[in-house]
Parts: C-alpha cells; sequence; structure tokens
C-alpha cells in the first residue's frame, strides 16, 4: 500500500513539474505596460502556429511573406560558431546584394525552441528542407527564404514538425498579425518586443514596425537575438544595407545581459517599396536622413526592451561615458562597466558600490586617469578628482539604488569620446533560468 502511494505522489510530481513548465515566466518588472499597436505594412503578411518543435501548447513558428520588389538588409553574428541557418542566411543575403532586383517574394520562417546550431550536416539539411517547404508553399524561390531558429544549441531540429506546418502558415497569414508574430519567435522572453514609427518623406506617409526576441545569451556583435523589421519605403538594397550597418552600431550592439554571444544572432530590415513614392538609391538623399532617425528611434526602443527582459532582471542600467580618448575607447569602457558582474550585483543589492565602477574602468584596456574621474548615480555626483565627492552621502546612493532604472555615468576626464550602452542587473534568478533551460 505505501509504495502504491509512493508512486502516485511521484506521477503527480512528475505531472506537476511538466504543467509549470509549460506556465509561461512571470512577466519582468521592467516590461513596458502593453504591446504597441505595430501598423500594419503594405506587401507584409504573418501567420504563426504551434509546431511542437520543443513547447507545447504555444505558437512556435512564424511565417513572414514579402511582396515581390522587396529590398532585404540584414546583420549577424561574429560568432565562429554561428548557426546553419545564419550561415545560410548569409549566403542568401550575399546573393540578394549581387542581384537585388530579381524576381520572386521573399519569405522569413523563424522557430523557436531550437537554435540548430552545432548539429553538423543535418543542421543544414533542416535549413534546406524547410526553405525548399515554404518555396513551394508560397511559390518563391528557395533562395529567398530566410531562417531563423533559436533556442536550445546541440540537438537535432525536428523540421517534419515545422514542414507539416507550412500549408496551413500560409493560409493563415495576415498583415495584422505581428503581435502574434512577435510572441511566436519568444524562448525564455517573458514579454513580446515592438516598435514602430510614422514619418513622412516628402509628403509621403511611411511606416517602420519590427519585433524582436532576446534575453539571454546577449553581448555585443548582436545579441541571443532575433530581430525582424519592415517598413514600406522604397529605398535600394545598397542604401537600406548601409543604414542598417549604422544604426545597429548604436543600438543592438550597445546592449548586453551577461556577455555571452549567441550562435544564431539575425536581424533583417525589409523595405517593401510599397509607398507611393520615388526609391531612394543615395546615401546623401535628405530624404535617407529622414529615414535613419526614424529607424534608429524603433531598433533603440527594441534594443532596449531586450535589456529591460534580461533573465531575471530587476533593474535597468543606463551606462554613459565621456570624456574617452575616442568613441571607440568610450564604448569598451562602457561595456566593460556593463558587462561586470561586481558592478551589476551590486545594484541588484541595491549597494552604491562606486569602487566596483572605478574596476570596471580600469580593466577596459583603455586609457584612464585614476585623478581624473567623475563618476554619478544618475544626478547624484560620487566621486572626483580620484576621490569619493565630499558632497556624497551612502544614504543617497543607497536611496538611488532602490530605483527600478539607474544611470551610471562616467567621465573619463580625456578627450571628447563618449558612448552609451544598455544591460541590467544579475539576480539569482538569472542563474535558476539557465541552470534549468534544458530541463
Amino acid at each position: 500500500m505505501a509504495g502504491g502511494v509512493k508512486t502516485r505522489i511521484a506521477a503527480l510530481r512528475a505531472e506537476l513539474a511538466e504543467l509549470e513548465a509549460q506556465l509561461p515566466p512571470p512577466v519582468s518588472p521592467l516590461a513596458p505596460a502593453v504591446f504597441p499597436e505595430l501598423p500594419v505594412i503594405d506587401g507584409v503578411r504573418f501567420a504563426t502556429a504551434a509546431a511542437g518543435v520543443k513547447y507545447k501548447n504555444r505558437t512556435d513558428v512564424m511565417l513572414a511573406e514579402l511582396c515581390e520588389g522587396t529590398q532585404m538588409a540584414g546583420v549577424f553574428t561574429r560568432s565562429t560558431t554561428r548557426s546553419a541557418p545564419v550561415l545560410r542566411c548569409e549566403e542568401a543575403l550575399a546573393a540578394h546584394t549581387e542581384a537585388p532586383d530579381k524576381a520572386g517574394k521573399f519569405a522569413i520562417l523563424v522557430n523557436s525552441g531550437n537554435a540548430n546550431a552545432f548539429t553538423g550536416g543535418r543542421g543544414f539539411e533542416s535549413v534546406d528542407v524547410l526553405r525548399d517547404a515554404v518555396a513551394a508553399s508560397l511559390g518563391c524561390p528557395a533562395e529567398k527564404v530566410f531562417t531563423s531558429s533559436t533556442g536550445v544549441i546541440g540537438e537535432p531540429l525536428n523540421h517534419g514538425r515545422i514542414t507539416s506546418a507550412v500549408d496551413g502558415l500560409k493560409g493563415g497569414l495576415d498583415p495584422a498579425r505581428g503581435h502574434s508574430a512577435a510572441r511566436a519567435i519568444m524562448t525564455t522572453d517573458t514579454f513580446p518586443k515592438g516598435a514602430s514609427a510614422a514619418l513622412d518623406l516628402d509628403g509621403v506617409p511611411v511606416s517602420i514596425s519590427g519585433f524582436a526576441k532576446g534575453s539571454g545569451m546577449v553581448a555585443p556583435d548582436m545579441a541571443t537575438m532575433l530581430v525582424y523589421i519592415f517598413t514600406d519605403a522604397k529605398i535600394s538594397q545598397s542604401v537600406l544595407q548601409q543604414m542598417l550597418w549604422l544604426e545597429n552600431a548604436s543600438s543592438f550592439n550597445c546592449i548586453t545581459v551577461d556577455g555571452d554571444t549567441s550562435t544564431s544572432d539575425t536581424l533583417l530590415l525589409a523595405a517593401t517599396g510599397q509607398a507611393d513614392m520615388p526609391v531612394i538609391d543615395d546615401f546623401a538623399d535628405p530624404r535617407a536622413r529622414v529615414f535613419r532617425g526614424a529607424l534608429q528611434g524603433v531598433m533603440r526602443d527594441l534594443a532596449q526592451q531586450v535589456a529591460r527582459d534580461g533573465e531575471g532582471a530587476s533593474k535597468l542600467i543606463e551606462v554613459r561615458v565621456t570624456g574617452a580618448n575616442s568613441s571607440g575607447a568610450a564604448h569598451r569602457i562602457a561595456m566593460s562597466i556593463a558587462n561586470s558582474p561586481l558592478v551589476k550585483t551590486a545594484v541588484a543589492g541595491e549597494d552604491p558600490n562606486w569602487g566596483r565602477v572605478v574596476m570596471a574602468v580600469g580593466k577596459a584596456g583603455e586609457r584612464a586617469d585614476r585623478d581624473r574621474l567623475t563618476i554619478h548615480f544618475g544626478d547624484i555626483l560620487v566621486a572626483e578628482n580620484g576621490w569619493v565627492s565630499p558632497e556624497y552621502t551612502e544614504e543617497a546612493g543607497a536611496a538611488y539604488m532602490k530605483q527600478s532604472e539607474i544611470v551610471i555615468s562616467v567621465d573619463i576626464g580625456l578627450d571628447s569620446g563618449k558612448a552609451t550602452v544598455w544591460t541590467c542587473d544579475l539576480t539569482h534568478q538569472y542563474i535558476t533560468i539557465n541552470a534549468d533551460y534544458r530541463s
């Protein structure tokens, strides 16, 4: 009798664990109050499906169909162990760059739950099967199908579960399903991330809309990040690619959660050209500057949302560095501070330990003079001239650290180089999430 009870208890515990695994994680306290209303982009349609790649009873596949004449730009992780989907995307983008006006629609297929990374030749086989399935269903060239995968590394992708959903995805394509698409690509994210902008280009209304996923394994050279941005503007491929490279440097390459660069990072920008306007084919075109400004706003918004959703995060940290030898030096110093486990845990513990900031400046490998450093926490002057400011009180610093959004400013005192990056604190929950990730 006792043995039967123990067996039943063990079964119930296993059932409870399985149910808990299906529950979404608690939403980050730094999440936006609501998901933004994304504008419909003429020439783009979305669909989602629950294919059971890893998770049960939740959408885990997203398909985007892009009209004929679309121009595509992209940037990818520079990891030397990047995944098969990333390598195929790089090939597809290179082919598009060489022949930007080649006929045919584009498509983007994304799955969560499995990264299809470090899977040898099977990884490429899965990508090619998926591309062929989408091409056959949508009637587009296979070389214009971009695929992305995010999730566990080193496990073969059961691509059959996805191919069996492709025709259903085609039937569900709808231009207003951006929110559903953003949710389908999530892994450890606690909220879907979206942003948009409306602008006027010489009297022609244009929209930009995008969504992203990312929560952990986030560092410069992109992140465990997938980002898809769409616009109806008419822009040449070369100008579109140049804009994306430039704006990526001040947005997604300025965030970090844990200092780890993923195998799967992908950022795609698609311009459908459906707006009634002359093409922007010169970077010096005044309309290009206006578009870049709006694109920058969307990309920074999405990047900061990724930092807000850092695994286990309870505080958003903005690090501002000024007075460095160059902008590159300022960026490296800022990232040294943002990636420091000691700085991040001090913020998590609401400890105004400015000595850890000094340490992080010193280890960055850039020129700095201790006696010229100035450090602020928000508007509070903490240290100057190589020592704590006489105006500073520990009580003021501790009170500031209780806020959910923290600004750490450091002036190096040497030249005019400056940079701003965003990160989050490091809590015990980060360990819990990543220790259980493959369970």
